[in-house]
């Protein structure tokens, strides 16, 4: 059964409220109130089998937080986030204008939820530009052309995707070599990405929770990680375990404690030469 929602940009937005969204799963896994009784249901499943999805979750958004700070004070300027998913403050154009008040940020989804938020996350400084496009990641040409509307692909960009590719196994790869295609040298490329490394069992069961709620996902290794940024500089600390990446003391943290297997996502950040 689905639900009929608003018209938001000429676009009529449908949600099925009655089966799990993996966006409002994690929003649940979050705190957040952007759920429904069958998101908290199969939330409650994932956390049955797999502890750490609260933690797993805090941790990918502070990976964010540090890494859009580390790459804004380095003089990047642009920022596209793919799959962006629900609001919550703070959110990486908060992140990235508090440092250059006049980055511009592009976030791009497919999920009709998000696009029911966007004006949350266009609220911008007076000296930046904040846009959102509802584009699906399998499709990155369509998105690339999108974004290009606000983006000077020209100049340095620093793509995010950020606990997306595991859920589009398949294409992953493909996907990310389409996208590294078109970023110019001094870009970078912002990752993390579900791994069995650090609790295999936990993680397995995992997999199984979501496939049996309609959304497939994989896991990698450490070295399939790597795959993601051939030919690209890893920076320092290269893969490691999302909070092992350069913490920081802010108070938004508060995510150093998260254990590997907490996290169970390898992040990293590269650039284009």
């Amino acid at each position: 059964m689905t639900t009929a929602g608003e018209r938001t940009d000429g676009v009529e937005v449908s949600l099925d409220i009655h089966l799990a969204h993996s966006a409002r799963m994690y929003d649940f896994y979050l705190g957040g109130t952007t759920n429904f009784p069958a998101d908290r249901e199969a939330a409650g499943r994932a956390l049955a089998v797999f502890p750490y999805a609260r933690s797993a979750a805090r941790a990918n958004r502070a990976f964010m937080r540090r890494t859009t700070r580390r790459l804004a004070e380095a003089g990047i300027r642009q920022f596209l986030d793919i799959g962006t998913g629900i609001p919550t403050s703070p959110n990486l154009h908060e992140v990235a204008q508090r440092t250059a008040p006049d980055a511009a940020v592009v976030y791009a989804d497919n999920d009709p939820i998000v696009l029911l938020h966007a004006q949350a996350l266009l609220r911008g400084t007076e000296q930046g530009v904040t846009a959102y496009v509802q584009a699906d990641v399998r499709e990155p040409d369509a998105l690339l052309e999108a974004a290009a509307r606000t983006l000077d692909f020209d100049r340095p960009i620093a793509l995010s995707m950020n606990a997306l590719l595991h859920f589009v196994p398949d294409e992953a790869h493909r996907i990310t070599e389409r996208l590294k295609s078109r970023l110019p040298s001094g870009s970078a490329l912002v990752m993390t990405h579900l791994t069995p490394d650090f609790a295999p069992d936990e993680t397995a069961r995992l997999i199984q929770v979501y496939t049996a709620a309609g959304t497939p996902v994989a896991a990698c290794t450490s070295e399939e990680f790597g795959r993601f940024f051939t030919g690209w500089d890893v920076l320092d600390p290269g893969i490691v375990a999302t909070p092992r990446w350069n913490p920081s003391p802010d108070a938004e943290d508060d995510t150093e404690h998260i254990t590997d297997a907490g996290a169970s996502c390898y992040g990293a950040v590269a650039v284009r030469p």
